[in-house]
């Protein structure tokens, strides 16, 4: 009853990486670092960078590498002495926050179990500090190897494979995920956040049939959703006047592409999903999965009084970081986001120090509009498109 498994881009078999696949690499050393919960991109890849400088500096040049196997699946990851096969390390896949590939070295970063107090795990920056500045254990192992970036890819494509296990396990065809089924599906988990009454919408939910001639580009560009965004996947920010998508007549500017031709982009790299659209030049029909979107996405934080944080941070009106389970995440709060509107109020020319000043002061009700900071590039001119 195993039906075979959508194409998930990646250098791998996705049965393959159901049983697991194994590189070789060598163990360089691991280190603890404190963290947000949930800190943006940029932060993490500052992160394994000082990871990498830090286990690089202790480990000095005379001490002998340790060879491992490193075992990928989709439901773990474990690390082996080469030699002995004794397991080193095992972590579940969902505990992997970030990995990073640069040059020949990795950076595997995972989240330390949280008991349920929340524990010695969890150290608050300042006494008495509020949730949002409590900072968290991330165990940050580091490897060397000639396939890092096959490492990195293929722990990437772990994660999409996984989803569509977890589709299936649910009863699920991720080739035919109709309306109804997608709906009941993110209605009976409590895997992504709360706040997806838009996306369990049948309505929202579009299968489209697009015509193209052979050699044409689609002519769209795309921008990602959103770090923590509730399916991390790309939106439409822009259409070539003339373009198969704008002459369609059937897309939006801010509606999400959850798959095209069958192969999901749910949790792939934006600029694995730009290759996928590349690859479309050839095809005369194209069927994308859309949820209708908004392009700019409407939060509503309720602050019943200045105690309480709003649990994000701002930096040049983007938004960076978002503490999970506050405030601000229930009210719809994304990273990436730039802030256009607070309380009615056009933010777009007001400088850093007056936003935090407005955000610090509101209490009540505060009704923000927002967009992805690439797309509001995009449409005030400050980039130019780049249509696939």
């Amino acid at each position: 009853n195993c039906k075979c498994l959508l194409s998930v881009p990646g250098p791998c078999e996705p049965e393959d990486l159901i049983d697991g696949i194994i590189f070789a690499a060598n163990y360089l050393g691991s280190t603890q670092l404190l963290s947000e919960r949930n800190p943006s991109k940029n932060i993490r890849m500052m992160q394994a960078q000082e990871a990498v400088s830090r286990v690089k500096t202790s480990e000095g040049d005379s001490q002998a590498l340790t060879e491992v196997d490193l075992f990928i699946s989709t439901q773990r990851i474990k690390v082996l002495n080469a030699d002995t096969q004794e397991t080193m390390m095992d972590h579940a896949l969902r505990t992997i926050s970030y990995i990073a590939d640069i040059g020949n070295i990795v950076v595997l970063m995972a989240r330390r179990r949280m008991p349920r107090s929340a524990s010695q795990d969890c150290i608050e920056t300042t006494p008495g500090a509020q949730e949002g500045k409590k900072q968290y254990k991330m165990i940050c192992h580091v490897f060397e190897s000639e396939d890092a970036q096959l490492i990195a890819q293929s722990i990437g494509q772990a994660f999409s494979v996984a989803y569509q296990e977890f589709l299936r396990a649910n009863g699920i065809n991720p080739e035919d995920l109709s309306q109804k089924e997608y709906s009941d599906i993110i209605n009976t988990q409590e895997m992504y956040n709360d706040d997806l009454i838009h996306f369990s919408n049948s309505e929202n939910c579009k299968e489209l049939q697009l015509e193209k001639q052979k050699g044409e580009i689609l002519g769209v560009v795309i921008v990602e959703s959103g770090w923590g965004s509730i399916l991390p996947t790309v939106i439409l920010a822009n259409m070539m006047n003339g373009g198969p998508a704008a002459r369609s007549g059937k897309l939006s500017i801010g509606d999400q592409i959850m798959s095209i031709n069958g192969t999901s982009l749910v949790g792939l790299p934006l600029a694995t999903c730009q290759g996928i659209i590349k690859g479309l030049k050839n095809q005369t029909q194209v069927k994308l999965n859309i949820v209708s979107c908004p392009p700019v996405t409407t939060v509503l934080i309720k602050r019943p009084d200045l105690k309480y944080q709003l649990g994000f941070s701002v930096q040049n009106g983007i938004i960076c970081s978002l503490m999970r389970g506050g405030i601000a995440e229930r009210g719809g709060v994304r990273v990436g986001h730039r802030i256009i509107e607070i309380n009615g109020q056009s933010v777009v020319a007001t400088a850093h120090e007056k936003i935090v000043q407005a955000l610090s002061n509101s209490v009540g009700e505060i009704h923000m509009k927002t967009m992805p900071a690439a797309m509001f590039r995009l449409l005030t001119g400050q980039e130019t498109p780049l249509y696939i």
